[in-house]
């Protein structure tokens, strides 16, 4: 590959940059100049990623035109809110066999559209097969730090994954191939609802029985609805799914389950909110994720739950201990 475009220059997107730098020449978008002019001024994201040195290859850019001329692959890191704002400055750019990769986990509020399908929409003419995720267990510091890891990258078309594959695996980042783009992308954006229910669990001071419960059951919820919405259900068992969901359950690193550990101990959503560097999805997709599984008729009681804490102001422990009283039924 002569060139991959990176949009969006957070955590993740510039870790993707650094995974990717090695072996090719990378565009690191950033939609604030000033971030772009630090970036290549220090050869390194101080405010997002700090204490990583940036790639020689890495070209950090505040312009689209510049990011995306000569790319031969896209990668977009953009959180949900703002994605087809960005996506539709990007999509003069887009012609011929050009692979569009999400690296956004979220579904949009207004329209419940996932990342590919607002790709899609905005780039109508573009090959369906192009369009696709990368998803998996990648918490951004971890991965940057070089600790093994591994993700998926699904898309229709088998030879534009392997392509993408090639340019972001190594020898700590291993990533596989899948075709079951709906199930992998419900599953990053999903898992973030239920971490934001773990993060409850653990503010609370609750152990590892509940949190194994917790987990188990999300698991459930997120397959129930990725299956209905078309994913294969063993998508749901791999590292797009279940993987997904466990790292960002247990994990304090999560930003999710900061905003669920905040909110246990008291604190006020927008407080949590405001203090964070970056965007925790699962705020804004816990509605989405309740819209989706309404149209299709989908049973999903710890994101009711999640939703009741973060919109009504239900606290944790009541939520809880409505979850636990509910009536009784076979495990399902």
């Amino acid at each position: 590959m002569r060139k991959l475009a990176v949009i969006g220059a957070g955590s993740w997107g510039t870790t993707v940059a650094l995974l990717a730098g090695d072996r090719t020449p990378i565009s690191l978008w950033s939609r604030r100049p000033e971030l772009a002019e630090t970036m290549r001024a220090t050869r390194s994201n101080t405010r997002y990623l700090p204490g990583y040195s940036l790639p020689d290859d890495v070209a950090p850019t505040s312009s689209m035109e510049e990011a995306m001329n000569g790319a031969e692959a896209v990668a977009i890191a953009v959180p949900s809110h703002g994605f087809r704002q960005v996506f539709r400055e990007l999509a003069p750019y887009v012609s011929g066999p050009l692979p569009l990769v999400s690296l956004t986990k979220g579904i949009e509020q207004d329209t419940l559209a996932t990342m590919t399908r607002v790709i899609m929409e905005e780039a109508p003419g573009h090959d369906p097969g192009l369009v696709g995720v990368l998803t998996g267990p990648n918490l951004a510091a971890e991965v940057a730090m070089g600790q093994p890891a591994a993700a998926v990258v699904a898309m229709g078309d088998d030879d534009a994954a392997r392509q993408v594959q090639s340019v972001l695996m190594g020898p700590t980042f291993r990533v596989y191939t899948n075709d079951d783009v709906i199930g992998c992308e419900l599953g990053g954006a999903v898992k973030n609802v239920m971490a934001i229910a773990a993060g409850m669990s653990d503010g609370l001071g609750f152990g590892d029985n509940t949190r194994a419960t917790l987990i188990t059951r999300a698991l459930t919820e997120l397959t129930r609805l990725g299956v209905s919405l078309g994913g294969r259900p063993s998508t749901f068992a791999g590292l797009a799914g279940m993987g997904d969901l466990i790292a960002t359950c247990i994990s304090s690193k999560s930003r999710n389950h900061q905003v669920g550990y905040g909110l246990a101990k008291g604190r006020a959503l927008e407080d949590i909110v405001t203090e964070m560097n970056m965007v925790a999805e699962g705020v804004k997709t816990t509605t989405s994720v309740l819209g989706l599984a309404a149209r299709v008729g989908v049973e999903m009681p710890i994101a009711e739950h999640v939703a009741m804490v973060l919109h009504e102001g239900v606290h944790p422990r009541d939520a809880v201990l409505s979850l636990m009283t509910r009536q009784a039924k076979a495990e399902l």
